[in-house]
């Protein structure tokens, strides 16, 4: 992988490389797609795959660690510890589903350059494992509760949006109007320019929470796209306890502003 990154046995211990990826096996598969969802705004993305994994039984197959994400390790339970890292699964199709690579984890990269060199190694990843589209899934931040988020895409190439348009994509002329910024972006350039089809999937979020309702409307596009059927209800209850919170805390604001009244004691 040049310089930026390497495979590595699991047993091997070298000096650490920018990027480096332990591949546990190397699966044959027949023209995947790759589904990128790392945490973003309302971790949108990251939910999305998370689930994706969880529902279709998806093989975890490498771990990525780099020097680009925050210098911790993690703790489970039981006080047991792990480096953080993303990690790459498959899932291999059947019928008119296509074989999937899901790659997600606990984080981007922290600087401009981590994103990009993170970024091209997944891209050189994709091509030598035979990956034939890229969604990548994020949240696109209103700034207000949505209760029905619409899916806003972003295309490599213009002959894609008439394809996702009838899957429920919405491309809405000066939307996102500042551009897409970490690897949901970064994936698409990179990919566009080696030759890789790239779509990405942006589910509206308020931006304020950790929003499943968002994540649930991004899989949905996906299930349709890709022909697989997903149990969605654990996304849905917790986007009715996020409602619900939301609800509260707009009722809090509005039971602490002045009344009319007693504006006459200020001042």
């Amino acid at each position: 992988m040049g310089r930026t990154g390497g495979w590595l046995d699991r047993n091997t211990v070298i000096e650490m490389e920018s990027v480096i990826m332990v591949m546990y096996e190397r699966p044959e598969l027949k023209a995947p797609v790759l589904i990128e969802g790392l945490p973003g705004v309302g971790n949108v993305g990251k939910l999305a795959a998370e689930h994706l994994v969880d529902q279709v039984k998806a093989v975890k197959f490498a771990d990525i660690y780099s020097k680009h994400f925050p210098p911790q390790v993690l703790l489970d339970d039981d006080g047991v510890i792990r480096l953080v890292n993303n990690e790459l699964h498959y899932y291999r199709g059947e019928g008119e589903r296509p074989d999937i690579i899901v790659m997600t984890g606990d984080y981007q990269g922290m600087t401009p350059d981590g994103q990009y060199e993170l970024s091209y190694h997944a891209v050189q990843v994709c091509k030598d494992l035979g990956v034939s589209r890229i969604y990548t899934l994020g949240g696109y931040g209103v700034g207000k509760m949505v209760d029905v988020p619409r899916v806003l895409g972003a295309v490599s190439d213009i002959d894609l949006c008439e394809e996702l348009g009838k899957h429920g994509v919405v491309f809405s002329k000066g939307e996102p109007g500042s551009g897409i910024v970490g690897a949901s972006g970064l994936m698409l350039g990179l990919g566009k320019m080696e030759g890789i089809e790239a779509v990405c999937l942006m589910g509206e979020t308020s931006g304020y929470f950790v929003d499943p309702k968002g994540a649930e409307a991004v899989l949905k596009v996906l299930m349709s796209l890709l022909h697989i059927e997903l149990d969605l209800k654990a996304l849905t209850e917790k986007a009715e306890q996020i409602d619900l919170i939301a609800s509260k805390l707009k009722e809090a604001e509005v039971s602490e502003t002045p009344k009319r009244e007693d504006l006459g004691y200020i001042g």
